[in-house]
C-alpha cells in the first residue's frame, strides 16, 4: 500500500508538471497580446484618446526609437544615468502603442554607435545628440517617423522632466503622420495685430510677434467679423481676440462651429491696453476714458461660464516690479503678473514644461451657478489676490496705491481656463438649415480672460539684425499660444489625452517615518537649547550675585548647576541618537515586511491556492 502510494503521489506530481507546460503552451497561443497592467496609474494602459487615433489610422506608420545603449551604459555622467533610466519607460509605451494598433505601427529600436551609420541616419533624421558618452560622445533618446507619402515627423529629445506628457507627445507625432498639410486656424481679432496702417503714427505698422508665429505654424486664414455668417469646414480652430460688438450672424456663426465641434481659442479682457477705442490725437483722454473691455457674454452665458468684464484681478504674491518715472526706483504693481513653472498646469499640454509667462489687467472666469460644464484652470492667481473695479487702473500714477487697504480672498482666481462640456446653443430660436440645438458630444473651448498676454511688450522684442527681424523672447507667452491652437487643432481624441502619472514612486511611507523622526529631532533639540538657556541665565545670576574678587572662581551653586546641565545634555544626546536608531530599525523592519511580502507570502499564498484546486478537483473526481 505504501509503494502505491508513493507511485501515486509520483504520479501526480508528473502529472501536475505536465498539465502546467500543457497550461504555459495554451496560454501563450490564446492569450496572445493580452496585458495586464496592474500598476496604481495604469502607467501601462493607453488613454481612450490614443486607442481611438490609433483605430482611426489608415496607412502604416513606422518609428524608429533611437537610443544610446552602450553609449550610456557605463557613465558617471548623472544625466546620462537620467536617459538611461527613462529609456525603458519611453520604450515600454511605444511597444504598447505598437501592440494596439493592428499592425498599422511599426517600432524599430536602433542603438546609434558612435561614429557608426546609425549615429549618422540618427542626425540626418533630426535626432538631438548631448554630449554625456564616456569621451564626450553624443547620445541619442528619440524617435523618428514616417509615412507611405514620404511624410516625416519626429521628437529629437524624449526629456525626462516631461514624463508625463509622453502619450501625448508621442500620440501627436503619431496625428501629424497621419495628416498631411498644416492645419486651418481661423483668426479674428479687434486688436491691430496684423500688418497695417498705423493712424496714429501715420506709418505701417509691423504684425504682432505672436501673429507672425502662428502665421508660421498653421494656414492662417484672417476673417471678417462684421460679415462673418458660417465658418468653412475644413477650419480646425478659431482664434478670437478680443471680441467687440459682434452681430448675432457672427455669434451664431461661432456658437454653431463649436456645437458641430470646432475648436475655439478666446481671449477677452476687462482692459485691453493695445484697444485704439477712442484714439483722437486732438482730444488724449478720448482714449484713457473709452471703454475697452470685450466679452463674449452670448456664448457664455450659454456654455456656462461666468466672466465680469469690468473687473480685475490685483496679486500682491505675483506682482512684477516696473519703472513708473527715468530715475526712480522699479515698483511693484499688483495688475501686471508674473507666472513661473511652479504656478502653471503640469498636466496640460498648453502650460506644461513653460518657464514663465506674463500677463496684465487680467480678468477672470469662473463657472456659473447651474453649470453644467467644468472649468480646468490652466493659469490661477495666487490666494493672495483679491478683484477690483477696472476703474482703478484708469489714470494710475503710483501702482502702489494699488496695494493700500489691500484684502486678498484668501482663494485663487482661475485667469485662463478650458472649458469642457457639452455645450448647447445660445440661439434656440433660431431655424437657420443645419441648426443645432446641442452638440452631439463633448467638447472643449479654451479662454483667456486677458488679451495684453499677446502683446510684444509682455514677452518679446522684435529686433532688426542686418535687415533680418530677430525675436528675442524673454517670456514663454508666445509658446503658449503655439501651444493652445497646436492642442486645439488636433482632433477630440487628441485634445482628450492628459498630462499621465509618471514611474518615479517616492517612497512616502520611509518619507513619513524621516518627518516624524525629524520631528522629534528637533523638538528634543528645541528642548536641550531651552535648558541650556535656562542654565546660563541660573549661571549668570549667580555670578551677579558675587564679590569682584570671587568673579573668576565657580561657586558650589554655579558648579552643581553647570554639573547638572552637562549630566542632562548626555542624557538628551542619548535620546538624540536613540531617535535616530529608532528611525533606521523602522525602515529597516519596513524593509522585512516588504521583502517577506514579496519574496515568501506571495509565492506561498500561490501554492496553497494551487493545492486546493488539487485537492478540490480530486474530492470532485472522487465525488
Amino acid at each position: 500500500m505504501a509503494f502505491n502510494r508513493k507511485t501515486l503521489t509520483g504520479s501526480a506530481l508528473v502529472i501536475l508538471a505536465l498539465l502546467f507546460v500543457a497550461v504555459v503552451l495554451v496560454s501563450n497561443v490564446l492569450l496572445r497580446g493580452v496585458r495586464l497592467d496592474l500598476t496604481e496609474s495604469n502607467l501601462y494602459t493607453l488613454s481612450d484618446g490614443t486607442r481611438s487615433l490609433l483605430g482611426k489610422l489608415e496607412e502604416p506608420i513606422q518609428l524608429t526609437l533611437y537610443f544610446s545603449d552602450r553609449g550610456t551604459a557605463d557613465t558617471d555622467n548623472p544625466s546620462a544615468r537620467a536617459l538611461r533610466a527613462y529609456y525603458p519607460r519611453v520604450r515600454e509605451l511605444l511597444e504598447e502603442i505598437a501592440a494596439r494598433s493592428d499592425g498599422k505601427v511599426r517600432l524599430k529600436v536602433v542603438d546609434p554607435v558612435a561614429y557608426s551609420e546609425d549615429e549618422d541616419n540618427a542626425v540626418a533624421a533630426g535626432i538631438q545628440g548631448l554630449p554625456f558618452g564616456p569621451a564626450g560622445e553624443s547620445v541619442f533618446l528619440g524617435v523618428y517617423g514616417s509615412n507611405s507619402t514620404n511624410g516625416e515627423a519626429k521628437i529629437p529629445l524624449f526629456d525626462p522632466g516631461r514624463e508625463n506628457l509622453a502619450e501625448y507627445d508621442i500620440a501627436k507625432l503619431i496625428h501629424d503622420l497621419g495628416t498631411n498639410k498644416k492645419p486651418a486656424v481661423g483668426f479674428i481679432s479687434s486688436l491691430p495685430m496684423t500688418m497695417g496702417f498705423d493712424q496714429a503714427t501715420r506709418q505701417m505698422r509691423q504684425p504682432w510677434a505672436v501673429y507672425g508665429e502662428l502665421a508660421q505654424f498653421f494656414d492662417l486664414r484672417q476673417m471678417n467679423a462684421a460679415a462673418l455668417k458660417t465658418i468653412e469646414s475644413d477650419i480646425n480652430v478659431v482664434v478670437l481676440v478680443h471680441p467687440k460688438d459682434l452681430g448675432d450672424d457672427a455669434l451664431y456663426a461661432i456658437d454653431q462651429f463649436v456645437l458641430r465641434g470646432g475648436h475655439l481659442l478666446v481671449f477677452v479682457d476687462p482692459s485691453a491696453e493695445q484697444d485704439q477705442a477712442g484714439a483722437d490725437p486732438e482730444n488724449p483722454q478720448a482714449a484713457m476714458l473709452a471703454d475697452k473691455s470685450s466679452d463674449l457674454s452670448t456664448l457664455f452665458k450659454a456654455w456656462g461660464l461666468d466672466y465680469a468684464h469690468d473687473k480685475v484681478v490685483l496679486d500682491r504674491a505675483h506682482a512684477l516690479q516696473i519703472s513708473i518715472a527715468p530715475n526712480a526706483p522699479p515698483v511693484r504693481h499688483p495688475g501686471i503678473l508674473g507666472f513661473t513653472r511652479k504656478d502653471l498646469s503640469a498636466d496640460d499640454v498648453i502650460t506644461a514644461n513653460l518657464d514663465s509667462i506674463n500677463m496684465s489687467s487680467v480678468g477672470y472666469l469662473e463657472l456659473s451657478k447651474d453649470s453644467q460644464s467644468k472649468l480646468v484652470p490652466l493659469i490661477q492667481s495666487s490666494d493672495q489676490a483679491m478683484s477690483v473695479p477696472v476703474d482703478r487702473l484708469k489714470f494710475l500714477v503710483d501702482p502702489s496705491t494699488l496695494l493700500v487697504d489691500f484684502k486678498p480672498s484668501g482663494q485663487p482666481f482661475v485667469l485662463a481656463g478650458r472649458l469642457e462640456g457639452r455645450f448647447k446653443t445660445a440661439f434656440p430660436d433660431r431655424k437657420d438649415a443645419g441648426h443645432l440645438a446641442e452638440a452631439q458630444a463633448s467638447n472643449a473651448v479654451v479662454v483667456f480672460a486677458d488679451t495684453d498676454i499677446l502683446s510684444d511688450r509682455l514677452w518679446a522684442e522684435v529686433q532688426n539684425f542686418f535687415g533680418q527681424k530677430v525675436l528675442n523672447a524673454f517670456a514663454n507667452n508666445g509658446d503658449l499660444v503655439i501651444n493652445a491652437v497646436d492642442n486645439l487643432a488636433g482632433d477630440s481624441d487628441l485634445i482628450s489625452i492628459r498630462g499621465r502619472a509618471t514611474s518615479q514612486r517616492p517612497f512616502t511611507k520611509v518619507a513619513e517615518l524621516k518627518r516624524k523622526a525629524d520631528d522629534s529631532f528637533r523638538q528634543k533639540e528645541k528642548q536641550l537649547q531651552q535648558e541650556l538657556g535656562e542654565t546660563e541665565r541660573k549661571l549668570t545670576e549667580l555670578q551677579s550675585a558675587k564679590s569682584q574678587d570671587q568673579a573668576m572662581v565657580l561657586s558650589a551653586e554655579q558648579k552643581a548647576e553647570l554639573d547638572n546641565f552637562l549630566k542632562r545634555k548626555v542624557e538628551i544626546r542619548k535620546q538624540l541618537r536613540e531617535v535616530r536608531r529608532q528611525l533606521d530599525a523602522d525602515i529597516d523592519a519596513l524593509g522585512t515586511r516588504l521583502k517577506f511580502i514579496n519574496i515568501l507570502l506571495v509565492p506561498l499564498l500561490l501554492i496553497l491556492a494551487a493545492l486546493g484546486f488539487v485537492g478540490w478537483k480530486s474530492r470532485r473526481a472522487r465525488g
